[in-house]
């Protein structure tokens, strides 16, 4: 079996002509979810990686199993208002509005490497704040990688333009 085998598709949800790809069967099965974590990190072997960025929600979950596999720290970039300390911020445009994304001020250091890491690459709204929020602190992205690429809408050709290296273990059509 590939990933993309242990991925169920849900027929509108959130609404009406979305076809949500469900990575919580992945999560739930130990061979899927070995198998996504040891791909996800294939590319990036024999690479400097200081710490691993997961963005919120799902990207904790694959954020912190990769930075466990590297003995490295794990951070993640929050909604804003969920993290206690001093932050600082970025808006991304949704779909239908606005969202503000957050990072502790000084979780992590000028010059490290960082993996950022979450489930899918749909616009790439929430993964633009957050790769502009890494750079504000001045730590270095080493790559972007997903579960899952919706190519269609866009995600991928946007990061790429902001010079990022991303990585995908399966694409879907549609969105």
């Amino acid at each position: 079996m590939q990933v993309k085998d242990y991925i169920r598709t849900i027929v509108d949800f959130p609404h009406e002509g979305i076809m949500f790809r469900d990575v919580t069967t992945l999560f739930a099965d130990a061979r899927g979810f070995r198998m996504a974590i040891d791909q996800m990190l294939l590319p990036y072997a024999g690479e400097r990686i200081d710490k691993v960025v997961g963005l919120e929600a799902r990207g904790f979950i694959l954020g912190g199993a990769i930075a466990h596999q590297l003995s490295v720290g794990f951070v993640p970039i929050r909604k804003k208002g969920k993290l206690p300390g001093t932050t600082i911020s970025q808006d991304y445009a949704l779909e239908y509005g606005e969202a503000i994304m957050e990072i502790h001020d000084d979780a992590l250091q000028p010059g490290e490497k960082i993996l950022v890491v979450d489930d899918l690459l749909a616009t790439g709204g929430t993964a633009e704040a957050g790769i502009k929020l890494i750079e504000r602190l001045g730590a270095e992205i080493v790559g972007c990688a997903f579960i899952i690429d919706l190519p269609e809408l866009g995600g991928r050709a946007k990061l790429e333009t902001l010079g990022m290296d991303v990585f995908s273990l399966c694409e879907f059509e549609g969105a």
